[in-house]
């Protein structure tokens, strides 16, 4: 007979735990988990005071802490409702608050540490900038085929009203007008994205015309940026066309105004009213130096600024003014906020425009174009834009699929052909 096989003997595997080491948690500075970490937001009648009072510290303390803490930032004056802050406590029984980190917005944020001995500063948190690239094809408007693409409306509004203001009309764009753009994202900590940051260049074929934008310094101390074509040409005009965004006009400049409140008498008004809600940033049209910033009976909060020695423009109505006599503002700076001070019958702005010391209709001026480009900076500029247009160029349009009745070349033509 046949012997069988002995049975293999039973193989037992041991399980072995792998311990992984914790990640380790660092914001503001601080490594979280060496802290019980409490975050919340500014409410109505929170102080200071009252919050490390209700986290277990002392007033006496507090007073020493905000005396000590002043002349970085005065806690007992700046806190405003509904920003966020974060307290790092103890972890004992008490949960006794140690560091308090306000944030008045996403970038900066205050650290008063009070831990050993008392410290407070200001920082930043860190930004990173990621260039990308988009294009499109306009089958209704623009907003909505960057929204097709899940692309930030902002890139419509930046095109629009700060690129193309005075070349393109984009409430008259046509089906098959088709653009590209080289712009930047904005992160804060990499992971919140703050919205676009800026466009470097783009091209717009509106009408089979080609447009094209280069973003260029042209002066460094002040920070002045505008827009060029490939031929160094600026593609604004010294003005913005309104002093907000979304703008609606609600009354226009009119010297034969009749109002029946005041029994159908001639009242003119040399102003444009731009209809928005309270706290709409309201924006300097041009460059130009700040020369009153005031509050009168019927003025309300406003501002003036002199342009050059023939335009100068003035902001009625304000719920706040952001700028002073002196300060020099560029295009596009917040200089105050929409409001109802003065005479007024609901939230609004005001926007009075002068020419050689009389009040005009900036709707019927000629305004000029913005500052034309230096000699000087002319060949440097076409030296910069020179290796963007090669990228732009060869950015290719997704397919997109139109009605049959247009031709195939509105599909298929490329920007550099």
């Amino acid at each position: 007979m046949g012997c069988k096989d002995d049975p293999k003997p039973e193989v037992i595997e041991e399980e072995i735990a792998v311990l992984e080491e914790p990640i380790e948690t660092y914001e503001f500075g601080f490594k979280l988990e060496d802290y019980i970490v409490k975050r919340d937001t500014i409410r109505k009648g929170d102080t200071f005071g009252v919050i490390l009072d209700r986290n277990h510290v002392g007033y006496p303390k507090i007073f020493n802490i905000a005396e000590k803490a002043k002349d970085t930032f005065d806690i007992r004056r700046s806190l405003q409702v509904g920003k966020p802050y974060t307290l790092l406590c103890a972890k004992d029984s008490l949960e006794t608050a140690k560091c308090f980190i306000y944030q008045p917005n996403l970038e900066e944020y205050v650290v008063i540490n009070f831990q050993d001995s008392i410290q407070a500063y200001k920082s930043r948190k860190p930004i990173k900038y990621v260039e990308k690239t988009a294009t499109g094809v306009i089958t209704n408007n623009i907003s909505e085929t960057l929204d097709e693409q899940g692309l930030s409306p902002r890139l419509a509004y930046k095109m629009a009203d700060e690129i193309y203001a005075w070349t393109i009309d984009f409430r008259r764009l046509q089906k098959g007008d088709r653009f590209k753009v080289i712009y930047t994202d904005k992160y804060i900590d990499d992971t919140i994205y703050t919205g676009v940051h800026n466009i470097k260049a783009a091209y717009f074929e509106h009408n089979h015309e080609p447009f094209y934008a280069f973003e260029f310094e042209t002066d460094s101390v002040k920070g002045i940026i505008d827009y060029f074509n490939e031929e160094a040409k600026n593609l604004r005009r010294a003005f913005l066309k309104a002093p907000v965004k979304f703008k609606r006009i609600s009354s226009r400049y009119n010297l034969k105004r009749r109002i029946a409140v005041y029994g159908y008498k001639v009242r003119p008004h040399r102003g444009t009213d731009f209809a928005a809600s309270i706290g709409t940033p309201i924006m300097a049209t041009a460059n130009g130096t700040v020369t009153k910033s005031s509050y009168t009976g019927g003025n309300g909060n406003y501002v003036k600024i002199r342009h050059n020695a023939t335009y100068e423009t003035q902001y009625l109505h304000m719920k706040k003014r952001n700028v002073k006599v002196g300060q020099f503002v560029k295009q596009g700076d917040v200089i105050g906020w929409v409001g109802m001070t003065g005479n007024t019958g609901g939230p609004h702005v005001c926007y009075r425009f002068w020419k050689n010391g009389k009040q005009v209709d900036p709707f019927k001026q000629k305004l000029p174009e913005a500052k034309p480009i230096s000699d000087s900076l002319k060949v440097k500029y076409l030296d910069f834009i020179k290796p963007i247009k090669y990228e732009l160029d060869n950015i290719l349009f997704k397919p997109v699929i139109l009605d049959e009745d247009l031709p195939e070349q509105t599909i298929i033509k490329q920007a550099n052909s």
